[in-house]
Protein backbone atom coordinates (compact mmCIF):
# COMPACT_ATOMS: atom_id res chain seq x y z
CA UNK A 1 0.00 0.00 0.00
CA UNK A 2 1.44 3.45 -0.82
CA UNK A 3 1.66 5.95 1.63
CA UNK A 4 1.58 9.55 0.99
CA UNK A 5 1.97 12.83 3.46
CA UNK A 6 2.37 15.67 3.33
CA UNK A 7 6.16 16.79 3.63
CA UNK A 8 5.21 19.11 6.97
CA UNK A 9 5.15 15.56 8.69
CA UNK A 10 8.42 14.65 7.98
CA UNK A 11 9.37 17.43 10.66
CA UNK A 12 6.32 16.60 12.89
CA UNK A 13 6.40 12.93 12.71
CA UNK A 14 10.40 11.73 12.03
CA UNK A 15 10.09 9.01 14.12
CA UNK A 16 7.34 7.77 12.74
CA UNK A 17 7.96 7.66 9.33
CA UNK A 18 11.24 6.39 10.25
CA UNK A 19 9.78 3.55 12.22
CA UNK A 20 7.46 2.90 9.21
CA UNK A 21 9.68 2.78 6.30
CA UNK A 22 12.28 0.53 8.20
CA UNK A 23 9.20 -1.70 9.61
CA UNK A 24 7.22 -2.01 6.33
CA UNK A 25 10.36 -1.75 3.57
CA UNK A 26 8.60 0.67 1.62
CA UNK A 27 8.87 4.36 0.50
CA UNK A 28 6.64 6.63 2.22
CA UNK A 29 5.76 9.64 -0.49
CA UNK A 30 5.93 13.16 -0.07
CA UNK A 31 4.13 15.93 -0.90
CA UNK A 32 4.96 19.86 -0.82
CA UNK A 33 1.64 22.41 -2.04
CA UNK A 34 -0.16 19.11 -3.23
CA UNK A 35 2.24 17.68 -5.58
CA UNK A 36 4.95 15.19 -5.10
CA UNK A 37 7.80 16.25 -3.84
CA UNK A 38 10.13 13.37 -1.86
CA UNK A 39 10.61 9.85 -1.58
CA UNK A 40 11.44 8.33 1.70
CA UNK A 41 12.84 5.23 2.66
CA UNK A 42 15.06 3.25 4.96
CA UNK A 43 18.64 2.68 4.00
CA UNK A 44 18.40 -0.95 3.91
CA UNK A 45 15.60 -0.42 1.43
CA UNK A 46 17.56 2.34 -0.68
CA UNK A 47 20.55 -0.47 -0.76
CA UNK A 48 18.54 -3.32 -2.07
CA UNK A 49 17.03 -1.26 -4.44
CA UNK A 50 20.08 -0.28 -6.20
CA UNK A 51 21.55 -3.64 -5.85
CA UNK A 52 18.82 -4.94 -8.19
CA UNK A 53 19.13 -2.36 -10.37
CA UNK A 54 22.86 -2.94 -10.59
CA UNK A 55 22.15 -6.67 -11.47
CA UNK A 56 19.80 -5.57 -13.71
CA UNK A 57 21.68 -3.52 -15.55
CA UNK A 58 24.71 -6.29 -16.07
CA UNK A 59 22.46 -8.45 -16.89
CA UNK A 60 21.23 -6.28 -19.47
CA UNK A 61 24.92 -6.19 -20.49
CA UNK A 62 25.57 -9.22 -20.82
CA UNK A 63 22.47 -9.98 -23.26
CA UNK A 64 23.78 -7.50 -25.04
CA UNK A 65 27.29 -8.89 -25.08
CA UNK A 66 25.72 -12.64 -25.99
CA UNK A 67 24.32 -10.64 -28.92
CA UNK A 68 26.97 -8.75 -30.32
CA UNK A 69 28.47 -12.52 -30.47
CA UNK A 70 30.90 -12.42 -27.67
CA UNK A 71 31.50 -16.12 -26.35
CA UNK A 72 29.94 -17.00 -23.64
CA UNK A 73 30.75 -20.44 -21.61
CA UNK A 74 27.89 -22.56 -19.76
CA UNK A 75 28.34 -24.05 -16.09
CA UNK A 76 29.63 -27.14 -17.30
CA UNK A 77 32.26 -26.03 -19.68
CA UNK A 78 33.25 -23.79 -16.95
CA UNK A 79 33.48 -26.57 -14.38
CA UNK A 80 35.60 -28.11 -16.54
CA UNK A 81 38.05 -25.59 -17.13
CA UNK A 82 38.54 -24.99 -13.88
CA UNK A 83 39.37 -29.02 -13.10
CA UNK A 84 41.76 -29.19 -15.87
CA UNK A 85 43.42 -25.74 -14.32
CA UNK A 86 43.20 -26.89 -10.57
CA UNK A 87 43.99 -30.02 -11.26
Amino acid sequence: MMTILPSASLRNQYSEISERCKATGEPIFLTKNGEGDLVVMSIEAYEKKEALLALKERLLDIELEQRSGAKYYSLDELDSALKRIVG
